[in-house]
């Protein structure tokens, strides 16, 4: 009877086991696939969601905030892949093009005196008509493109040379930013003129423009240097800086060349022009011949005159 007891408590713990052994085996196989299933998902299980949430509560928040930040202090746009576009935008930004528009040589170019003078609204009476000569001429004119040069002077080369009348004389077109103190206005057909020392200017923008003498213009006394130019027996003219003028009660007055007066020197801004077989000297719309008197270089007033 014991023996069989024995056996009999033998079998049931045996069998105990195996049950035990069971469950445990399937609660393995029913817990198992849960992890398996939410990591194929790429999930993890909530137990471990929320063990990552209290362990880590501030990672993705500081993250996030770095980012904004960089967004607002930079003002970069972002493409697809998260990467900055700043080459794009400073490549549009450099600043070679906008100094190649700013360049000084151009605007130094525009503001040339030669080119400003031109822009001036100013009604100038120039002196280019010549005067004709009472004497008769002595010579036949030189003929040519339809037009007779008259001169009392043979013909007789020499080059063109500028003379500058010193640093208070400028050649026209000549701008200076403020008068001098001794200059004075001189009206001319409702024009106005400032006279400095056998200079006339009017007022231009970016200060005061040198122009020729306006014919009519009258001035108390003469500039320094001036010289006498001897016209006809009874009448002589007062040469400077390529203005003439001729004496009057009230003082000096400009008047236009007179053909056959002879001068030593022409101002800056004429030029050699080639006439046929001749060169003259234009200065404005006047004519000067080259030639030779007592063995100097002069310059003689070219009539012209048109072949009808």
């Amino acid at each position: 009877m014991r023996k069989n007891l024995k056996l009999n408590d033998m079998k049931i713990k045996f069998c105990l086991s195996r049950i035990t052994t069971l469950l445990i085996i399937c609660s393995v196989a029913l817990i198992l696939p849960l992890p398996l299933e939410a990591q194929r998902k790429g999930e993890r299980p909530a137990g471990e969601r929320e063990r990552s949430a209290v362990s880590r509560p501030n990672a993705t928040q500081g993250k996030s905030k770095i980012k904004d930040g960089q967004k607002k202090s930079t003002g970069n746009k972002t493409d697809a892949s998260g990467k900055n576009a700043n080459i794009d935008n400073s490549k549009k930004n450099t600043n070679v093009d906008n100094s190649k528009k700013n360049v000084n040589v151009d605007n130094s170019r525009t503001n040339v005196n030669i080119d400003n003078s031109k822009n001036v609204n100013v009604n100038v009476n120039r002196s280019t008509v010549v005067v004709a000569n009472p004497r008769p001429y002595s010579r036949p004119p030189y003929a040519y493109g339809g037009h007779s040069y008259y001169a009392y002077h043979p013909y007789h080369y020499h080059p063109y040379q500028p003379y500058h009348w010193g640093p208070v004389w400028h050649p026209v077109g000549f701008i200076v930013a403020t008068m001098a103190a001794t200059a004075i206005i001189v009206t001319v057909a409702s024009q106005q003129y400032h006279y400095d020392q056998g200079v006339y200017y009017v007022a231009s923008n970016g200060g005061y423009t040198v122009v020729p003498a306006p014919v009519g213009a009258t001035i108390v006394a003469l500039p320094p240097g001036s010289q006498t130019v001897v016209i006809n027996e009874t009448t002589n003219n007062y040469y400077y800086g390529g203005t003439y003028y001729e004496k009057k009660p009230e003082g000096y007055t400009v008047v236009p060349p007179t053909a056959g007066a002879v001068v030593e020197k022409l101002p800056e801004g004429g030029k050699e022009v080639k006439i046929g077989e001749v060169t003259y000297v234009k200065v404005g719309e006047t004519y000067y011949q080259p030639i030779e008197q007592s063995g100097k270089s002069m310059y003689e007033v070219v009539e012209v005159k048109d072949n009808k």
